[in-house]
């Protein structure tokens, strides 16, 4: 059965994020620094606040917010 496409926000945990989207596990920890992929924190902690602690502003979170939708939008075709 083929899971729901979820939209992927600042609010979204990370752990729920790589979940749904495995693919971009290797994607965060790969462009974006984020190591913590396997860690307890990730299934408490937003990809805004992951982001965050590793020194991203508002303005690179939501450019890999676009970054990681389109994506999910190009592997699903």
């Amino acid at each position: 059965m083929k899971k729901q496409k979820i939209e992927i926000t600042k609010d979204i945990l990370i752990g729920d994020l790589v979940d749904r989207y495995p693919e971009l596990g290797s994607v965060l920890m790969d462009e974006y620094g984020f190591h913590c992929i396997g860690c307890m924190a990730a299934g408490m902690e937003t990809l805004e606040q992951g982001a965050q602690v590793h020194g991203m502003d508002q303005k690179e979170i939501k450019k890999m917010v676009d970054d990681l939708n389109q994506l999910v939008v190009k592997n699903e075709k």
